[in-house]
C-alpha cells in the first residue's frame, strides 16, 4: 500500500471520528487546539520579542538621556571655550602691566615722584625683598610719608593711574605732631614677571 494513500485513509479516519462527536465536544477540541497554538505562538514568539521590545526601550531611553547630557554638555563647551578666549585676552593684558626686571627701578622711581609732585615727603621708601609667585614675584615697597589727607588722596590715585600695577596695602594715619599733615605708612606692592621654574613646567 502506498505511504500517501495510507495517510489520507488515516486523516479521512480522524475526521470520520471528529464527525461522530457532539457539538460541544468537537468546540473543545477545537478551542483546545486554538489554545495551544496561541499558547506556541505566546512563548516561542511573542514573549522573546516582547522582552527584545523592553530591551531596546531601555536602551533608547539611555540614549535619549545621553543625547540630553551631550547636548547640555556641548553648550556649555561653547561657553566655556568663550570664557577661555575672555580669560586669555584679560591675561595677555594684566601680562603687559607686569614689568620686567629692567623696568622696576624706574617704576619706583615713578611712585616716588608722583608723591614728590602732590607736596608729600618721603620719611621711607624702602625696597623690601620680593615674594616669589608662580609666574610672577612681588615687589613690596615699605613707605612713609608726611602731607596732608588731600594731597594722600591725590597721590594714591596717581599711582592707581600708572601703566604698570601698583596696589597700595596696609594703610595706616596718624596726626604728625608738629603740623596738621599726616604721618602716613603703607606698603606699595608691584609686580613683575618671571619665567617658570622648568621643572614645575616639564611636570
Amino acid at each position: 500500500m502506498n505511504s500517501n494513500t495510507g495517510t489520507v485513509k488515516g486523516v479521512d479516519s480522524f475526521f470520520a471520528k471528529i464527525e461522530k462527536l457532539s457539538k460541544v465536544q468537537r468546540m473543545l477540541i477545537f478551542s483546545g487546539i486554538f489554545i495551544a497554538i496561541v499558547a506556541i505562538f505566546v512563548f516561542l514568539l511573542y514573549k522573546p520579542k516582547l522582552a527584545q521590545i523592553s530591551t531596546l526601550k531601555k536602551q533608547l531611553k539611555t540614549l535619549e538621556q545621553k543625547l540630553v547630557v551631550a547636548k547640555k554638555n556641548a553648550a556649555n563647551l561653547k561657553a566655556f571655550q568663550k570664557k577661555m578666549e575672555e580669560a586669555e585676552v584679560q591675561f595677555k593684558t594684566a601680562m603687559r602691566q607686569l614689568p620686567e626686571k629692567e623696568e622696576i627701578p624706574s617704576l619706583l622711581t615713578s611712585i616716588s615722584r608722583s608723591g614728590q609732585d602732590v607736596g608729600l615727603e618721603f620719611l621711607l621708601f624702602e625696597p623690601k625683598s620680593e615674594v616669589r609667585k608662580e609666574f610672577y614675584a612681588e615687589i613690596p615697597v615699605a613707605m612713609q610719608v608726611k602731607g596732608g589727607y588731600h594731597d594722600l588722596a591725590i597721590f594714591f590715585d596717581k599711582v592707581a593711574r600708572l601703566s604698570r600695577i601698583v596696589n597700595i596695602k596696609n594703610i595706616k594715619m596718624a596726626r604728625a605732631k608738629d603740623s596738621m599733615d599726616l604721618n602716613t605708612s603703607c606698603t606699595a606692592v608691584t609686580y613683575k614677571f618671571v619665567e617658570p621654574d622648568p621643572k614645575k613646567k616639564k611636570k
